[in-house]
């Protein structure tokens, strides 16, 4: 990434996928003042706003900070097709600058990037779900969801 900064390990479920692409549970204000020195300039949010560990505004946070935000709210209890097309679009618009995805605990955004080099990135299913299962054992939801189609 451009940023010299030390990766702000100490936000939730913080993981360093590649030299462009970080993702973790909730930043705070402050952790994500962290993220942006990193390089980032895109922070992809898959929480809801509705959750007590949402922020109360990350959308204005995020612009004060410089950065992009991009809100793709997907339903724990029922992430669709539809998110996950939306979640492939961005990434294909960002894919050569430094992005940040997060959702509350990085559970949705583990699952995503799994399918997402499974799926459209064609890596083989050891390499796919390593990162996914440093964070969580999906659900039967989120196992129903990661299936290959």
């Amino acid at each position: 990434m451009a940023g010299t900064a030390a990766d702000p390990e100490s936000i939730y479920n913080w993981h360093r996928l590649d030299e462009r692409l970080t993702t973790s549970g909730q930043p705070s204000e402050t952790q994500l003042a962290g993220i942006k020195a990193l390089g980032v300039g895109h922070i992809i949010n898959l929480g809801l706003h509705t959750h007590e560990r949402a922020l109360p505004d990350e959308a204005a946070s995020v612009a004060a900070l410089g950065m992009t935000y991009i809100h793709i709210p997907v339903e724990f209890q029922n992430p669709t097709e539809a998110d996950f097309a939306r979640f492939c679009a961005v990434m294909a618009d960002l894919k050569d600058v430094p992005v940040h995805v997060h959702c509350i605990a990085n559970y949705r955004v583990s699952a995503f990037f799994y399918r997402y080099r499974r799926d459209v990135l064609g890596w083989g299913e050891a390499l796919a779900r390593a990162d996914m299962e440093k964070c969580w054992q999906p659900n039967e939801v989120w196992a129903e969801f990661i299936a290959p189609k």
